[in-house]
């Protein structure tokens, strides 16, 4: 096996653009990597695929600092050798990376074979170590930060709309979208940036017809579209102060621009939801959005 570590986006593309598209909507975040529809600087960017002996790429890694190593095993099929060969590579490099998220089983080996306690012990023994210690797994030099299921929408089922409208974001919205902004980042754990940050983040999607807000006389939920794949389109930032919540307008907002998205020509539609969060996991099947995998969030200690 070959480890590789590429310099540029493209080359990094050309291996493996087709090879995550097997699983696109699952392979969603590194496939927006390569197709860098914001452009961003990618010089600190670590791209990197293991090749097995005919050329093949078995496994793709990519981290985005200062953001997780997103990885993807070809076709889902698990390779232990891989995973230990990329993570020998990317300790003698001095990878400082602060996690992985991956689909749950590779996620969970990837992290025992980096940071873990048991890497020297066999396959089986180690899924039985991360069995019985998940729950106290900062003890072996991981833990898991969060579970997130990855859904898709083919096509919306009809749902009741809450009371108002959907429309897109305007300019006068600049006045309380940078805090929902900064209230869903915080509820969801993820990267939050300062106030004037997110006004400069926003007020970029005004006439872009992206981000939608749903109004009840006043503006009461939001969601948005920022990355695409070749065939689907991703939902994210979908939020509900919590005065207005309970009434529906998440599903309402949600639904229409899922609708409105299939309808520019994406055949579907995706979305990352908190696994262990039955309620919008509830919400978002009831429109018509099904399990594709579970991805598991682990944070280096």
């Amino acid at each position: 096996m070959k480890f590789t570590k590429y310099d540029n986006l493209e080359a990094f593309g050309a291996d493996t653009y087709e090879i995550l598209h097997e699983n696109e909507v699952q392979n969603n975040l590194p496939i927006s990597f390569i197709n860098n529809e914001r452009g961003y600087d990618t010089t600190d960017w670590l791209l990197t695929t293991i090749k097995d002996d005919a050329g093949g790429v078995v496994l793709t890694a990519a981290c985005t600092p200062p953001f997780n190593l997103v990885m993807y095993e070809t076709g889902n099929e698990p390779n232990d050798r891989a995973v230990a060969l990329l993570s020998r590579e990317l300790k003698a490099m001095g990878a400082d990376l602060p996690g992985v998220l991956a689909e749950q089983g590779l996620a969970r080996r990837f992290a025992e074979a980096y940071a873990g306690t048991h890497a020297g012990t066999d396959a089986v023994t180690r899924a039985r170590i991360q069995t019985e210690e998940h729950a106290n797994a900062k003890e072996h030099g991981y833990h898991r930060h969060k579970s997130m299921n990855i859904m898709q929408l083919d096509r919306v089922c009809d749902i009741r709309k809450a009371p108002g409208r959907c429309r897109p974001l305007r300019e006068d919205d600049l006045l309380f979208a940078p805090y929902w902004e900064r209230a869903f980042s915080e509820e969801c754990e993820v990267e939050t940036y300062d106030i004037p940050t997110n006004v400069e983040r926003i007020s970029g999607r005004v006439g872009m017809n992206n981000h939608y807000i749903w109004e009840d006389g006043h503006p009461v939920s939001q969601a948005y579209n920022m990355r695409h794949t070749r065939s689907g389109a991703c939902i994210s930032g979908v939020y509900t102060p919590p005065q207005y919540r309970g009434k529906g307008y998440a599903s309402s907002v949600v639904a229409e621009l899922s609708l409105i998205l299939l309808e520019r020509g994406n055949k579907f539609c995706y979305l990352f939801a908190d696994a262990e969060n039955p309620i919008s996991c509830g919400i978002y099947r009831k429109l018509g959005y099904h399990d594709i995998c579970v991805f598991d969030e682990i944070k280096f200690d």
